[in-house]
């Protein structure tokens, strides 16, 4: 396969990338609602854990609102074009994410197929996910932190916000106030959530698409493409949706000079996150969550199925 499983999943992730890119900023300010800049306090009553008298008795956290309600505020507050917020941080993030993860999965999966069946088992190619993810991340971090915190900007006070030009300025400014190792703040989550995202979501639309042929169901085409990666987008979205929320939480938070930073690490965030706002926090934005990750999956393979069709006749 060489360098061609490389070039085929990092066009199609760009495409999908961009064209969901929306959903996606949304779904990060529904994860950032109810957050503190300090220690949270306040407990949800109907899921938080039972504390002392006192904070029983605080004050109500602002009311949740959904997808529409938060698309609506960000067009009327910032405008259209804030929908696209941190896109050049998207076309990034797919170029070193998902380009290294989905060449990986590619050479890893040809080299653990039968050669005589033709056939790889499931654990093999959740394990090929795992992997490739987890390089997938390593290598997309930087991107990823630029594009969390650019998504997230508009909804800070304007003497709060950062006010990033571009993803190159982004990155460049994070050094420049925090060094080189916030580059990679939030690592461990990204991480396991690429794991996760990658092994459920290419492991399902290889499996679903192969069950579909197997059975006769439909023939290889458009709605075996489309089906099989709207099944790979909600197990994608379920597996990975906790693990999103801390990740984003970590990625967005103020660390200042002087200052004790809200969370020491993802865990810490976990455990606030839920001890705060009750189990169910860990679950916030997975409407935009599969909105987004269900077109993004069905638009990256339909995109990949046709790319492939394009580069099949070349050998690089």
């Amino acid at each position: 396969m060489g360098l061609k499983g490389f070039a085929e999943g990092g066009i199609a992730s760009i495409v999908a990338g961009c064209s969901t890119h929306p959903l996606d900023l949304i779904k990060v300010r529904m994860q950032l609602q109810g957050e503190s800049s300090s220690v949270p306090t306040t407990l949800r009553p109907a899921l938080a854990f039972q504390t002392s008298s006192s904070t029983l008795h605080a004050p109500p956290p602002p009311p949740r609102v959904g997808i529409i309600t938060i698309g609506s505020r960000i067009i009327r507050q910032e405008g259209t074009r804030a929908l696209f917020s941190g896109v050049s941080a998207t076309v990034l993030r797919q170029t070193l994410y998902s380009t290294t993860r989905m060449g990986l999965y590619d050479i890893l999966k040809t080299k653990w197929t039968d050669p005589e069946t033709k056939t790889i088992p499931l654990t093999r190619k959740l394990a090929a996910g795992f992997i490739a993810g987890g390089i997938g991340a390593a290598v997309g971090n930087p991107a990823d932190v630029a594009m969390v915190r650019m998504q997230a900007d508009g909804r800070l006070p304007a003497v709060d916000r950062r006010n990033y030009k571009s993803v190159l300025d982004a990155i460049a400014q994070m050094v420049r106030g925090e060094g080189v190792t916030s580059l990679w703040r939030g690592s461990s989550m990204t991480i396991n959530r690429a794991m996760l995202v990658t092994a459920s979501q290419l492991a399902t639309y290889d499996s679903v698409k192969e069950t579909i042929l197997e059975k006769g169901l439909m023939r290889d085409g458009l709605g075996t493409h489309v089906t099989s990666s709207f099944a790979a987008g909600f197990v994608a979205s379920v597996a990975s949706n906790p693990v999103d929320v801390i990740k984003t939480r970590v990625m967005n938070m103020k660390v200042e000079a002087g200052k004790t930073a809200p969370y020491k690490g993802a865990v810490d965030c976990a455990l606030k996150t839920v001890k705060a706002e009750g189990i169910m926090a860990l679950y916030k934005g997975f409407l935009p969550t599969v909105s987004r990750q269900a077109p993004f999956t069905v638009i990256m393979f339909v995109t990949l199925e046709q790319v492939k069709k394009v580069f099949k006749d070349f050998d690089f």
